[in-house]
């Protein structure tokens, strides 16, 4: 884990005084590969381990956490003593986060749950239309369109096409690649518009702090500038996007597990806390993926944990 470089099976022997010959611990190698936890660059080199074997690695033999996460459990009570307001503790929080482990460092301040949409209802009026968006937080938001003239036929359909689309989605989200061509006009007005409001949604609502980027794009895996550049392009555009949505109250995301393809040469350790509102945050590490996992995961789960008792 200290390079990115294959490993061979001397290599293996030599380091770690096996009590087996080189031959034999290249057998097991192949073996191991076979079963898909290990993988060859190219056939003169040596092995390294694939996202099956890192998953497999933290789901079944994750050793004790290292020094420095007990380290930052012990300074989380007089970091939040030292710093009254709510960002600075964040600020100060990512980058210890980053001190400690050598990794980047996010935090999100607590937000409640997205609402799911769950009905789209249509008032026509001349040519105006009164799009009321049902939520599952028992909201409704209203857009006020204008509406092409040659719209104006369509809009029974479509209030159909949206109430047989979010009875079959569990996520309150609209399948647009499916609308019928024969709604297209309509539905290319209320698509931007409900896209737009989304969005204007989610910049008015997130709050990220991070820290550690230099440490991230410093590791060998990203020698090349193309391999991190649309990795610097999601963080300064949808930072957030970094987090997945996950049920769990903690999760590690390796390589090609994580829907962003900019982070497939990353893994990412997550944790959420919530605050007396019910909103929910995460404290995230992210780095390459041979990171020392179970380090990484205890000290976003004692940040999460300090940081919900400090707001509940």
């Amino acid at each position: 884990m200290d390079t990115i470089e294959p490993v061979s099976s001397k290599t293996l022997v030599k380091r770690f005084n096996l009590q087996a010959s080189p031959s034999t611990v290249r057998s097991a190698m192949g073996a191991l590969e076979q079963k898909g936890l290990l993988e060859q660059p190219h056939p003169s080199a040596g092995r390294i381990p694939s996202v099956q074997g890192y998953r497999h690695y933290v789901d079944q033999l994750l050793p004790p956490p290292g020094p420095a996460a007990q380290h930052l459990e012990k300074e989380l009570t007089s970091i939040s003593l030292q710093w009254a307001a709510f960002d600075d503790l964040l600020r100060q929080l990512t980058k210890r986060l980053t001190d400690f482990t050598g990794l980047m460092s996010l935090i999100t301040k607590p937000i409640k749950p997205k609402p799911i949409l769950q009905e789209i209802r249509l008032v026509q009026s001349g040519d105006r239309l009164l799009v009321m968006l049902v939520e599952s937080s028992n909201n409704v938001r209203y857009l006020d369109l204008r509406l092409p003239k040659e719209a104006s036929k369509e809009i029974p359909s479509i209030e159909e096409w949206f109430r047989v689309q979010l009875g079959q989605s569990i996520n309150g989200n609209l399948n647009w690649s499916h609308l019928p061509p024969q709604l297209h006009i309509s539905g290319s007005v209320l698509k931007e518009a409900i896209k737009s409001h989304s969005h204007t949604r989610i910049n008015t609502e997130e709050y990220v702090v991070y820290h550690g980027m230099s440490q991230l794009i410093a590791q060998p895996e990203f020698r090349k500038s193309e391999s991190f550049r649309p990795l610097l392009e999601l963080i300064d555009t949808q930072p957030t996007a970094l987090i997945p949505y996950s049920h769990e109250s903690s999760r590690v995301w390796i390589g090609s597990e994580h829907p962003k393809n900019a982070l497939k040469q990353c893994s990412v350790v997550q944790a959420s806390y919530k605050n007396s509102k019910r909103g929910k945050g995460q404290v995230v590490l992210i780095g390459p993926m041979r990171m020392a996992y179970s380090t990484a995961l205890a000290t976003v789960q004692s940040v999460a944990k300090h940081l919900e008792y400090i707001l509940s």
